[in-house]
């Protein structure tokens, strides 16, 4: 009817209501929640709890991780950059207790990290003393966690006591456990090796389990279960799980420590460093893969001679026969090499005959490919903006100007201090108070109310790690950057000196007192170089300004 208001049939109500009543579009319905837009219709996004998201497709997930380091070159770059760059020949403990809380004068607090310091490397110095499998020495345990944690999405040590030596006081061991032998256990719900199944629940306590991880009805963990054996390994002996305790129960100590990184709420087992980059790995490397056959067919073309002798003379085809793959069967040992007068063998500059009146066409790939390089180029920005490592870094390439070069490691600093934190947090720093109660408990360091009042253990506990530094591309330039910064107190010497050189700063005033008293009693007076931080620079790079005076 003319003029009549229009009216809509409610698709959920089947109600026919006025136009004016029609739900509008509105806010993200309108943009990346629209279900009616022809880009969006298609995506059908369904995010699941991180139990479902996580741990049901892990097994998948560390695998694939695993195959790319193992045989994709930029994978391998990206995780060993952060093994060299977090944890470089391993972080050194640096005691730093509080001792305005201990009541201690500078001097003797000084005396005691040093005394400290010195038992703990009695400890971690010796691959006997500090793992249990006798293989690496604390510094390689640190390189093993941080490579296994970024492979495998999380790694688990395992304090275990052994009984002391009279070369080893300390009991205290360290059992590195991979991510596949935490699951949960089959009769407890699990089925290991297989996808999906990691769910469970404990019966003795009603406690959940999600994929070895064995949490309380509040949700925090109290155990893990560790199998003696990995998914689909062969043993002799049968497959058995061993619940380990979170914490002991009279100590308070870790009896295993888990270490990862959490991306979600409720989280409890990790990802691998790769699961957001394993499909532009795959197809990079498949594609590099491609072009380098291409190439090496291409540099076995043949020619071919045209001639008017009879076929029944010319030995044609009769290359590899009774081979395998190229491998002769009578003498798999053997070079391959046939001795027959009528035999030819196809390979580089290979000539062969065709019968008179025969021809043959060459195909002509242009390898490589003309967008090759500008397409790995992109493809590497790419993994490395998702892996937070810049494309200079990652490729090892620092063609670009300096400004630039520096920009991009700078940006990956981040990434490498806020992991080394990460890996302090749940690796290095535990182990430590660790190692100290039983140092302490054995009287072979004097720590008084250790063991009485927790903001006493804390403030003996205090350590710092000290690690690779950043590095510089132009060290004089750099090296005035930071003298006007301690000039106007925007930095200290202790920060410049940790940042530089990852020293102390007092123990180099220490030393450098005592070598310039022994150059001044040797006649010799001191050495200094003087450097005007507003100097310029003779070109870009800095250049070597710095005269001795």
């Amino acid at each position: 009817m003319k003029g009549a208001a229009a009216i809509y049939q409610d698709k959920r109500t089947g109600l026919f209501l006025p136009d004016s009543a029609r739900p509008k579009v509105s806010g993200y319905s309108d943009a990346g929640a629209s279900l009616v837009r022809r880009a969006m219709k298609g995506f059908k996004a369904r995010s699941g709890s991180p139990n479902e998201d996580i741990n049901w497709n892990n097994a998948t997930l560390r695998q694939r991780g695993r195959m790319l380091y193992m045989s994709a070159p930029l994978a391998t770059s990206a995780v060993n950059t952060n093994r060299t760059k977090v944890v470089g020949v391993g972080l050194t403990l640096k005691s730093s207790i509080n001792r305005e809380v201990l009541g201690l004068s500078p001097e003797a607090a000084k005396d005691w990290q040093r005394k400290t310091e010195a038992e703990f490397h009695l400890w971690a110095d010796h691959k006997q003393s500090c793992d249990a499998i006798g293989m690496n020495n604390f510094d390689a345990l640190q390189q093993l966690a941080l490579v296994s944690w970024l492979m495998s999405g999380d790694v688990f040590p395992i304090f275990k006591r052994y009984k002391p030596t009279p070369t080893c006081p300390y009991s205290l061991r360290i059992h590195m456990v991979e991510a596949d032998r935490i699951s949960t256990p089959n009769l407890m719900g699990g089925r290991n090796g297989f996808i999906s199944i990691t769910d469970g629940e404990n019966p003795e306590n009603g406690n959940r389990i999600f994929d070895g991880v064995e949490v309380n009805s509040d949700g925090m963990v109290v155990a893990y279960h560790v199998c003696n054996s990995y998914p689909w390994q062969i043993i002799r002996e049968p497959q058995e799980w061993t619940r380990v305790e979170a914490y002991g129960p009279r100590t308070g100590l870790p009896n295993i420590l888990h270490v990862m990184n959490s991306e979600r709420c409720d989280q409890y087992r990790g990802v691998t460093y790769l699961a957001q980059v394993i499909e532009p790995l795959l197809q990079l490397r498949r594609y590099t893969e491609s072009e380098l056959m291409a190439a090496l067919v291409q540099s076995f073309f043949t020619a071919w001679i045209i001639t008017k002798t009879d076929q029944n003379e010319l030995p044609i085809n009769e290359t590899g026969m009774g081979d395998i793959a190229g491998v002769p069967t009578a003498n798999p040992g053997g070079d391959n090499i046939s001795n027959s007068p009528n035999e030819y063998e196809q390979g580089p500059g290979t000539v062969l005959h065709l019968a008179e009146g025969e021809d043959v066409k060459f195909g002509n790939p242009n390898i490589p490919s003309t967008g090759f390089d500008v397409f790995v180029k992109t493809f590497c920005k790419l993994i490395g903006a998702g892996l937070g490592i810049p494309y200079d870094v990652l490729i090892k390439e620092y063609n670009s100007s300096y400004s630039s070069a520096r920009a991009a490691l700078l940006d990956a600093w981040e990434d490498f201090r806020m992991r080394r934190k990460w890996f302090v947090d749940d690796f290095c720093q535990p182990t430590y108070e660790v190692w100290l109660a039983e140092a302490v408990a054995r009287g072979r360091v004097k720590a008084p109310g250790f063991f009485g009042d927790p903001l006493i253990r804390a403030a003996w506990c205090g350590a710092r790690w000290i690690g690779p530094v950043q590095g510089s591309l132009d060290p004089l330039k750099e090296a005035k950057a930071a003298v006007l910064q301690i000039q106007h107190a925007l930095k200290t010497h202790e920060q410049v000196t940790r940042e530089t050189g990852g020293g102390d700063w007092d123990e180099n005033v220490e030393q450098l007192t005592a070598e310039n008293a022994k150059l001044a009693a040797a006649g010799g007076g001191g050495i200094r170089m003087e450097v005007d931080p507003n100097e310029k620079d003779d070109d870009e790079g800095g250049g070597e300004n710095a005269q001795p005076t």
